[in-house]
């Protein structure tokens, strides 16, 4: 089902923009793993539309609920269902929308697939189909976290032409979260937030990267030859509302390299192996090497615009049409926590995997 992300870690995601509510179902989560609202919230506080300047001001608490898989606190192993009710959603907005199709948006593709779409806000293509991914999300993390000793981190590396400068062995949570743009380089995340402010002014957007990260991951996570843990990566990136390009390790800067330079020296150390350098982003052969795991995703300027654009109507007659209603000016500082969670997602289910797999 094109809803459903995962193997033995499955979700899938269900509801649209403007309907009553977004959620997920979660199956293949281990029993017995205390779970209750307030390990979901905090990652949907961070996802939520409304919670600063320069995101959309669309006011919704995103307070998720859970509706089964769980008892007296603990998972069962069963399906674990979250719900997350709409309730400020304005379908209004978008009226025009029902016969003319936005510029560089889902709807003329969706209509060409469907013969019929949910013009009210994107349906199932707007990003609030993310909240359900950020939530099953945030189990991944706890159980990387406590039965795997994995962290997962993201933030904002460019806004444009602004890039970061920033070590993803060092970058910490608090560093993050502490400025709206998520940037841990402070100094440059005011210059991004300068740049996101002017194009909001202006009724325009703007697009950049989004740096993730994955440390504690052992070696041996991977299924070659078509589950590469990089395909699978970069399949749950490009997935996401908005993203356009992923690259791991040295990425397209690797051609720059030679060979000699580009490859990985291996050392040990207390019995164990580690590289020197990591050009790789810590998968090789499509399996995991034990070294940090870090990669960028490439998110477009948001496609709503507040400016006529020329466009077709359904009846494919030439028209124009100007953005309305709340958008972001930018997705990179609630692309954060999207881009976290499905790195967690992908990675659980590797997990899993490789457990039933070999030990």
């Amino acid at each position: 089902m094109a809803s459903t992300f995962g193997q033995l870690f499955r979700i899938t995601t269900w509801g649209e923009s403007h309907g009553g509510g977004v959620g997920v179902v979660v199956d293949g989560c281990p029993p017995r793993l205390k779970l209750s609202e307030a390990d979901i919230q905090p990652d949907l506080d961070r996802r939520r539309p409304g919670q600063s300047k320069i995101v959309s001001p669309r006011k919704e608490s995103d307070t998720v609920q859970i509706l089964s898989g769980t008892f007296e606190g603990r998972t069962l192993g069963t399906p674990i269902c979250l719900w997350v009710k709409n309730t400020d959603a304005r379908p209004g907005a978008y009226s025009e929308m029902k016969t003319k199709f936005r510029p560089s948006h889902a709807d003329f593709t969706y209509f060409a697939k469907y013969g019929i779409r949910n013009w009210q806000g994107g349906g199932r293509a707007s990003a609030r189909e993310t909240v359900g991914r950020v939530a099953a999300g945030a189990i991944a993390k706890k159980i990387l976290r406590q039965q795997f000793g994995v962290e997962t981190l993201a933030y904002v590396k460019q806004v444009q032409k602004i890039i970061a400068d920033v070590n993803p062995d060092k970058v910490k949570f608090q560093d993050v979260e502490s400025n709206i743009i998520r940037c841990p380089d402070r100094t440059t995340a005011e210059k991004m937030i300068r740049l996101v402010e002017k194009m909001r002014q202006a009724g325009d957007t703007v697009g950049g990267v989004v740096e993730g990260l994955a440390r504690g991951v052992p070696a041996g996570w991977g299924e070659p030859v078509f589950d590469k843990l990089e395909a699978d990566l970069a399949k749950a990136m490009l997935s996401l509302p908005a993203s356009k390009a992923f690259e791991i390790g040295s990425g397209f800067g690797g051609i720059l390299l030679t060979g000699r330079q580009h490859n990985d020296p291996f050392r040990a150390r207390g019995g164990k192996a580690f590289t020197t350098t990591n050009f790789s982003g810590g998968i090789q052969g499509g399996i995991s090497n034990g070294q940090t795991i870090f990669f960028r995703v490439g998110f477009k300027p948001v496609a709503t615009v507040m400016h006529p654009q020329d466009t077709v109507d359904v009846e494919f007659h030439n028209t124009t049409l100007k953005g309305r209603g709340r958008h972001d000016p930018c997705v990179l500082p609630r692309a954060v926590p999207i881009v976290e969670a499905m790195t967690a997602l992908v990675l659980v289910d590797h997990a899993l995997r490789h457990k039933a797999q070999c030990c």
